[in-house]
């Protein structure tokens, strides 16, 4: 038999034992958590669409045609026209010839690397990618060159170091604990010099940046050619589920013969395309909620600069407080919860050792006046909060 309580009882000891907390009713800024009610600053529900009302009736009306599961894989039986007008809209949205529907993030990302790359072949990618993308590399069994974080110069000699072979460079667009953008015109352009292909996360990027909440893309001006790989996210900003891989044809047509997390898993249900599809009509004709985050980003900053809290650098609705240890950054977290506030500590592995912080994050459904009961609650932190426990 294994014996697994030594294991976490080094996690009690480092103070990196996570609990799961239980929220109650529709999707929100304000809910019950754990029978208690708390306004969450923690979400990666940006725009507001996860519990908008729009995107239930598509849901419900998609269930009523559909029903509830899509009952196979997408290439058995369970791609239906949902699906396909979804797939559709995504490479319109993204400005791509198609796109390709995956049931979550991590298993876009798994598939797309391990469907492109191969013994010999390199990864070249920024030290905090997502996990994902870390361990798709590990699953390719190509080899992996990671390069300091942002950094144009050690993403070019790492590059360069890559024996001959198909060469994938891979960055997060919006970097999801930092809140800081990839450098991504740079390695555009190192990857067109350096005979490469750029892949971009983008999951916290869609929606958000943007004139019309195409991701870190737009608001870079890049097209399709200086990235070839876009994936993309659907439980974020578009408030749903799922993700999406958009690029050409021959790419496309790769993933479905050979992404194994796409070949061998049930299609998503078809009525939560549905719902998305919904979600991509409101993104489209409903700026004032980009509008909204950019506003409440920069106030937040502002204020929380002159109250002289140590904020990380981000321009994105993504903004950490960093408190270095996982005891203060505990400690904070509860002071808040009994402010009535959610925001949840983030602790290693997720971040490095040493950056434990709080991650948070906007809604355009936060209103001014949530805004200052979150300032006024983290004027009052401890400084040395936790420090020594």
């Amino acid at each position: 038999m294994f014996d697994l309580s030594p294991g976490l009882k080094a996690l009690d000891a480092a103070h990196r034992r996570r609990t799961l907390r239980v929220a109650a009713g529709r999707h929100g800024v304000e809910r019950p958590v754990d029978g208690r009610p708390l306004l969450s600053f923690c979400s990666n529900d940006y725009l507001g669409l996860a519990g908008h009302p729009a995107l239930a009736e598509a849901l419900t009306a998609g269930v009523q045609e559909y029903g509830v599961g899509a009952g196979a894989a997408h290439l058995v039986s369970g791609h239906t026209e949902a699906h396909q007008a979804l797939e559709q809209e995504l490479a319109a949205f993204t400005g791509r010839p198609r796109a390709l529907l995956f049931s979550t993030g991590y298993m876009a990302n798994l598939g797309l690397i391990s469907a492109l790359l191969g013994r010999g072949d390199t990864l070249v990618q920024d030290r905090l990618n997502h996990a994902s993308l870390a361990d798709a590399g590990i699953l390719s069994r190509a080899k992996v060159r990671r390069f300091a974080h942002a950094d144009p110069q050690a993403a070019e000699a790492a590059l360069g170091q890559a024996p001959a072979g198909r060469r994938l460079l891979a960055t997060d667009g919006v970097f999801s604990m930092d809140g800081d953008l990839a450098p991504l015109p740079q390695l555009a352009r190192i990857c067109t010099q350096g005979d490469a292909w750029l892949m971009v996360d983008d999951a916290h990027g869609l929606g958000v940046l943007g004139a019309t909440g195409r991701g870190s893309l737009e608001h870079f001006g890049l097209d399709a050619k200086a990235v070839p790989v876009l994936m993309g996210t659907l439980g974020k900003a578009l408030g749903v589920f799922g993700a999406f891989v958009a690029g050409g044809d021959e790419l496309i047509e790769t993933l479905i013969h050979r992404a194994r997390s796409y070949v061998y898993t049930t299609a998503m249900p078809p009525a939560l395309c549905q719902a998305v599809r919904a979600a991509l009509r409101l993104t489209a004709a409903e700026p004032w909620r980009r509008q909204r985050l950019r506003e409440l980003t920069g106030r937040f900053r502002e204020r929380a600069q002159a109250l002289g809290l140590p904020l990380m650098p981000s321009q994105t609705p993504i903004q950490p407080l960093l408190a270095g240890s996982e005891t203060r950054a505990l400690a904070w977290s509860r002071a808040l919860e009994q402010a009535g506030i959610q925001v949840t500590a983030i602790r290693p592995p997720t971040v490095p050792e040493g950056q434990s912080r709080l991650r948070i994050t906007f809604s355009a459904e936060h209103t001014d006046e949530q805004l200052d009961r979150l300032l006024e609650a983290l004027a009052r932190l401890p400084e040395s909060a936790g420090e020594g426990a």
